[in-house]
């Protein structure tokens, strides 16, 4: 088994947790922040856009048998990377779309599936993800773990979560665990 980590931003990260956790291949995933300047913040301090850190899930999989090119085509799929700042009715700079690479090889195939991605026409406007260098990660608070799976229920979950699972597992089904 070979491990390795993807740090992606795709908007809310109950949304990005809850299609990832069902990948073949993926150990974990967490919720957390990445890409700011303030060290340990909080989801009140995110969400008030002063760390500079987004919403991003970091997930944990064995590239023998799922690639980094797999997650990535995954992500291009699962949220809207053309809108700068904002997922749906998430505004703000913590749900911009952002792949945080973590070696010159994420780097460059990150690049190459961002590319790819344009020239398919996933989307009719023009990809703004932000594509930088891995820095830090910081867990999310623990009631934001396995957030859709523990509450299935709840408004946000059921009517913007499950359709995009739903959404992602009938697209992706011969990948899903």
């Amino acid at each position: 088994m070979s491990k390795e980590i993807a740090t992606l931003g795709a908007g809310c990260f109950w949304c990005v947790e809850a299609v990832f956790q069902r990948l073949k291949g993926v150990e974990s995933v967490v919720s957390g922040y990445s890409g700011g300047e303030v060290p340990y913040p909080t989801y009140q301090a995110v969400c008030a856009e002063t760390t500079g850190h987004a919403e991003v899930a970091q997930i944990t999989f064995d590239n023998s048998i799922i690639s980094f090119a797999d997650i990535l085509e995954v992500f291009w799929h699962t949220h809207n990377p053309t809108t700068l700042n904002r997922q749906g009715n998430d505004k703000g700079t913590q749900y911009r779309s952002a792949i945080f690479y973590h070696n010159e090889e994420q780097r460059t195939i990150a690049e190459q599936s961002k590319k790819a991605a344009e020239e398919a026409a996933i989307w009719p406007d023009p990809i703004v993800t932000e594509i930088t260098g891995f820095e830090v990660f910081y867990p999310a608070e623990d009631y934001h773990q396995n957030y859709f799976n523990t509450n299935p229920g709840q408004g946000y979950c059921a009517y913007i979560i499950n359709p995009k699972v739903q959404k992602f597992m009938k697209q992706f089904r011969d990948w899903v665990d």
